[in-house]
């Protein structure tokens, strides 16, 4: 089911993901996979197949959402439990948890930046120095899509990288790293994101500086509309950019 973009995406994550290699290996074929289904003129195409109907709007709306980090996560090719390729639109200073919370993920990454500009730090726990943070263990909810976190205690961590990645620039990250990120640009910023690896974390941990978290934050799912409309408005501004 789709057009020859979507086909031709499945076959190029299948080849180049295939397999169980070392996760260097594996984090550097995802970072090529992502640059190559990143470039402008190809991804527009991607979503123009998948904004008109050809992939599988039903299925990618119910696994795209507005992230609490404030970005639009849509799910545009979902190969699980292998990989899943989403495009996020990264507005700056909307989320709803904000800049503060740093936080790991369920599984190997890589990320492409399409078209503005991402800030990231990377963080490790440690004893000493750093900052103080207070803990979560998140994890989904049995009969909802909803965040659960639950508090884990007090922890210090310490910053051991920062940078800006710009427009044409990719980054990996295994899952346990430690890190947050944030769009740097006022204008939006697109990025292409890679999920890889057939063992996924059943929960993640979440660290802030900036005060208690509710013990569940809602995913409110797109509908269809809601997806296609979101797909077309993307579409809209690549070709804008």
């Amino acid at each position: 089911m789709g057009g020859r973009q979507i086909l031709e995406a499945r076959r190029l994550l299948a080849r180049t993901l295939e397999g169980d290699p070392p996760e260097h290996e594996r984090a550097a074929a995802a970072r090529s996979v992502v640059a190559e289904l990143g470039s402008p003129e190809r991804l527009l195409e991607l979503i123009g197949e998948l904004a008109s109907d050809q992939g599988d709007p039903e299925g990618c709306a119910k696994l795209s959402y507005r992230h609490v980090l404030g970005f639009d996560k849509l799910l545009l090719i979902d190969a699980g439990p292998r990989h899943m390729l989403r495009a996020h639109l990264w507005h700056r200073g909307s989320g709803a948890v904000g800049e503060e919370d740093i936080h790991n993920h369920r599984s190997a990454l890589a990320s492409y930046i399409v078209r503005g500009r991402i800030a990231m730090e990377l963080y490790e726990a440690g004893d000493e120095g750093g900052i103080d943070a207070a803990r979560y263990q998140e994890s989904l909810a049995q009969r909802s899509a909803d965040w659960l976190l639950e508090p884990a205690g007090p922890a210090r961590l310490r910053m051991t990288h920062v940078g800006q990645y710009a427009a044409g620039s990719s980054y990996a990250l295994p899952a346990h790293t430690l890190h947050r990120a944030w769009c740097d640009t006022d204008a939006p910023t697109v990025t292409l994101f890679l999920e890889t690896g057939s063992g996924r974390r059943a929960h993640t941990d979440v660290f802030t500086a900036a005060g208690p978290h509710p013990g569940a934050v809602a995913k409110v799912p797109l509908d269809v509309d809601g997806y296609l409309g979101a797909l077309s408005g993307l579409a809209e501004l690549l070709r804008s950019s």
